[in-house]
């Protein structure tokens, strides 16, 4: 696993064993990602909740990002997260988390420019952090959320729509959007 693009490109970064705590995101699926909020990340405010081994917030560090808030439960993760934040030169701008997602949200103001959600499959984890994320979403903001591809996603929370889908085999992107109020 490696960071793509940027300052820290061609780093290698390292992850946990196994995909019990974390599951790597794919350089693909990670590259598209980017590609379509390349023109958000610079200078943006970034959370990558469910952080694993930190690299989608290492990767927008890395491509200009202004700071990255990194959560994550597991503290094996975090362990992680830190020492490839130091590898890709990045740690001044990082800010690392022990804490459950639910729990880390109820408690930080934000605002944050672009939100970076990969957690765990099959446990409906995104559905349930959307509502508390919409408040912590700057204006023009974006949440790109990693899934399996058959996850049944809303498409609309509160003030949040989701604009898009992006697939890539048992991959699926969606990406939400605060809608203006008028």
């Amino acid at each position: 696993m490696r960071v793509i693009a940027g300052t820290a490109r061609g780093k290698n970064l390292q992850a946990l064993p196994g995909e019990d705590v974390t599951r790597p995101t794919i350089n693909r699926v990670k590259e598209a990602m980017f590609s379509s909020v390349q023109f958000l990340v610079p200078g943006a405010r970034v959370l990558d909740l469910f952080a694993g081994s930190g690299q989608l917030g290492i990767e927008a560090l890395s491509r200009g990002a202004k700071s990255c808030v990194f959560v994550d439960r597991s503290p094996e993760a975090l362990g992680i997260v830190t020492a490839n934040c130091k590898a890709a030169g990045v740690e001044r701008q990082s800010d690392i988390r022990h804490g459950e997602a639910l729990a880390f949200l109820a408690n930080i103001r934000g605002p944050f420019d672009l939100v970076l959600l990969d957690p765990p499959f099959h446990q409906g984890l995104i559905g349930q952090v959307l509502p508390a994320l919409q408040e912590k979403l700057a204006p023009g903001g974006v949440i790109l959320a990693e899934s399996e591809r058959e996850a049944e996603l809303p498409e609309w929370v509160g003030t949040l729509v989701r604009t898009k889908q992006y697939f890539y085999g048992k991959i699926m992107v969606s990406r939400y959007e605060r809608e203006e109020q008028a």
